[in-house]
């Protein structure tokens, strides 16, 4: 077999693949054969009918075709490997000769994985962020621990207050005509949730239980239901019950009953360190994106339409599955966003755009600065991940092997120590030049 490539545009090639005359004969003899064992020739066992037989009964071009089914993708992915194209489309395939007695050729046109013009990616002086976590923040959270542990009294008397827990029957209407989806029995309503539509809430403020409140509200103009939104509707609201939330001291038994500290300052202290470790944490996850998307923004490719349009499925695909585990589907989830599929998988094209060039990016990187990953890191990273999930090593291995993502496996763990590479690399200076002009200025020196 023998291969040439042809540079046809950029990103895209075409391949001119031939396949000795020899190996076309013997697919033609086992296509032949094949076709023998599956047609019924008249005065012969299926099977036994000789080739000649079977090409006048269904033509010579039929067994010619069966041969070549069969050639087409080893002989394509034999020549990939040969020419050391990176394809990243769907091959578009041509038959150039397909002649008994003659070389098999045929020409694939393919879209490749483009060339990366690196920029600045080493040295970039991003400044990393230092975590503080405030006495204010520490309280914030004792009062939502608080709110968490609060006690839920029922209301045999009095009014209704923000913050309530109220139970309703309603019914909306709009110009005097209830609407699909606006009727509900023994509703649960946290008073200043946001739950329901603005204004709704705060209109139950003062009512009593038994009583009938009328509620008038405006849809807002970009409500999920296009027939209801920007409409004017009035809502007939019955209040049934009320539950008040009976808020515990904040105090060392508060410390005891919700933790395992004896004391509210010690509390307040294992809050704060744990604030601080969560803070560290997200700042250095966005440290460490803002370092990769400064190496991306001064990197330049031209993306194949093939590539996006890979992605927008991929994309689409996990979002169908992550709806369907909520019972939604995509055609719901787009009409909730005032969209048909079409819309909201085009809405998704520059994150995926973004992502493709990320990828090249950093793959681009790892190559030129020589970044792989061992057998052994391989194998460790394995069990930290099975001591992780309470699985096997080689359960993992095999579920990996399965899915054929052991290799993306690999891939991941280039592009994270990569990542490393370039937050090792980036070279900021705390009280660089340019911090030391913007404090002058700021001391108006």
């Amino acid at each position: 077999m023998s291969v040439k490539v042809e540079n046809v545009e950029k990103n895209k090639v075409a391949l001119e693949i031939t396949v000795d005359v020899k190996e076309f004969e013997q697919a033609i003899n086992r296509a032949a054969k094949k076709v023998a064992g599956q047609v019924n020739i008249p005065g012969f066992r299926k099977g036994k009918a000789p080739r000649h037989i079977i090409e006048r009964h269904l033509g010579k071009d039929y067994i010619i075709n069966e041969a070549i089914d069969p050639m087409l993708g080893p002989a394509y992915a034999k020549a990939v490997e040969e020419s050391g194209i990176a394809p990243v489309s769907k091959p578009e395939v041509d038959l150039v000769q397909a002649e008994e007695g003659k070389d098999f050729i045929f020409k694939v046109i393919v879209d490749v994985k483009p060339e990366v013009e690196l920029g600045q990616y080493l040295g970039l002086k991003v400044e990393p962020q230092k975590a503080e976590v405030t006495d204010e923040k520490v309280d914030e959270e004792l009062v939502r621990r608080q709110e968490t542990h609060a006690k839920l009294n029922t209301v045999e008397e009095g009014k209704v207050e923000n913050k309530d827990s109220v139970t309703i029957d309603f019914e909306g209407f709009v110009d005097g005509v209830a609407f699909a989806g606006g009727k509900g029995e023994d509703h649960e309503l946290v008073i200043g949730s946001g739950t329901f539509i603005p204004g709704f809430e705060d209109q139950l403020i003062g009512s009593s239980i038994g009583e009938e409140v009328t509620v008038k509200v405006r849809f807002p103009d970009e409500y999920h239901s296009a027939e209801l939104s920007g409409k004017d509707a009035e809502f007939k609201v019955a209040v049934k019950g009320i539950k008040r939330k009976e808020l515990v001291p904040l105090d060392d038994e508060f410390a005891k009953d919700i933790s395992e500290f004896d004391t509210l300052e010690e509390l307040k202290a294992d809050i704060k360190e744990k604030m601080i470790e969560a803070t560290e944490l997200r700042l250095k996850n966005e440290f460490r994106a803002q370092v990769v998307n400064q190496a991306v923004n001064h990197a330049s490719v031209e993306i194949p339409e093939s590539m996006v349009a890979s992605k927008l499925d991929s994309i689409v695909e996990e979002m169908a599955r992550n709806l369907s585990y909520q019972g939604l589907t995509m055609e719901q989830y787009a009409k909730y966003l005032n969209m048909n599929e079409d819309q909201l998988k085009e809405s998704y094209r520059p994150q995926a755009v973004e992502g493709i060039k990320t990828e090249l990016v950093l793959e681009t990187i790892s190559k030129k600065e020589g970044i792989t990953v061992s057998d052994e890191e391989m194998q460790a990273e394995m069990t930290r991940l099975s001591e992780q999930y309470g699985r096997k090593v080689e359960e993992l291995q095999t579920m990996l092997a399965a899915r054929g993502e052991l290799d993306w496996f690999k891939l991941g763990m280039i592009s994270d120590k990569t990542i490393d590479f370039l937050v090792a690399n980036n070279d900021f200076q705390e009280g660089s030049a340019g911090q030391k002009q913007e404090a002058n200025e700021v001391n108006g020196e």
